[in-house]
């Protein structure tokens, strides 16, 4: 019978490209997901039967239990960057990875690969890094031979990071950001994947690998890049960060004072923090080298999903062919 994975938060961004890859390989797989029948899409992934949507509280012994049982590899991707209700960073970033890994061993399962981020780091003021680097800890403590992965600002269709950014800069004449100087490493999503499957499959060797892009960036260049692509000219104004704060601070006492009814996912306080550290691989640590794997630069890729962003959309490239015709 064919080996069995189940992916914790299976049906998020790199989730699913994880459980395509993993059912292209022949691997049974199910995917772990709080609300399954919106988890449907994922049967399409495999031939029928071979990935399931199956419910599941990362929050919960019981529930975590019952889905990685009889599974050969466990794949950890939830997590959580704004804090909300029961949803906050120590019960998912932390507590839900220590006890993925925790039950893993009890259910013996011979392999668990936890999805972490760069910059994590459990005495970082970022509460989000913060819970990271100690979900990290917890993980290693109950299982010393999982693979962690630390990816970098993660690229691709259908993605929240050139969508989100590509999506201010399409109708606003200027656009202020914060942390223009804040760098970043992107890194293909499918690149992570291939790394994720591998460390599944036994193929690599424990550790933590941190994972970024062939270019490093800072965020005033990856707007000039958004520009480029989707033919625009954009004023961006770099804010500073404590005129940032005002409006981060604000929402954020939005979403106390709404007692959970709306969530801030414009810009919170702590992602001011986390824009402070460096988003890029550090030396001597394990990465896509040490696999044998050369990364995607995100200028192959964000073409073919950033063009509806154009003043044109798919047909700006026909436009512009047609203004070099000549009328006889």
């Amino acid at each position: 019978m064919s080996k069995l994975v189940t992916i914790y938060g299976g049906s998020g961004f790199l989730g699913r490209q994880i459980a395509q890859a993993m059912a292209r390989q022949g691997w049974r797989v199910r995917v772990a997901v709080r609300r399954p029948n919106e988890a449907l899409s994922v049967r399409t992934y495999g031939a029928v039967g071979q990935v399931e949507p199956v419910a599941c509280n990362v929050r919960d012994d019981f529930s975590v239990r019952a889905a990685m049982t009889d599974a050969d590899a466990v794949i950890n991707c939830v997590g959580v960057i704004v804090s909300e209700g029961r949803n906050r960073f120590d019960a998912v970033n932390e507590a839900a990875a220590g006890r993925i890994a925790r039950l893993s061993v009890e259910m013996g399962v011979p392999r668990l690969v936890q999805v972490s981020a760069l910059g994590a780091d459990a005495n970082a003021k970022s509460g989000y890094l913060s819970s990271k680097g100690r979900g990290e800890a917890l993980v290693l403590e109950a299982r010393p031979d999982a693979v962690i992965l630390r990816p970098s600002v993660m690229f691709g269709a259908g993605d929240s990071f050139y969508n989100k950014l590509a999506g201010l800069v399409s109708f606003a004449p200027i656009v202020a950001i914060t942390g223009g100087r804040s760098e970043v490493q992107p890194v293909f999503v499918d690149d992570v994947a291939r790394v994720a499957v591998m460390a599944a499959g036994g193929e690599a060797p424990s550790g933590i690998y941190e994972l970024g892009g062939p270019e490093v960036m800072t965020l005033r260049q990856v707007m000039a890049q958004i520009l480029g692509v989707i033919g625009r000219r954009r004023l961006v104004v770099s804010l500073p960060g404590w005129l940032a704060a005002i409006p981060a601070t604000g929402l954020d006492v939005f979403q106390w004072a709404s007692g959970g009814l709306v969530t801030n996912r414009l810009i919170t306080r702590d992602q001011l923090r986390a824009l402070r550290v460096p988003n890029r691989v550090g030396t001597g640590t394990m990465g896509f080298a040490d696999l044998g794997i050369t990364p995607v630069a995100a200028d192959a890729v964000i073409p073919d999903y950033l063009w509806r962003f154009r003043p044109s959309g798919q047909y700006a490239a026909i436009k512009a062919s047609a203004k070099k015709l000549r009328a006889r």
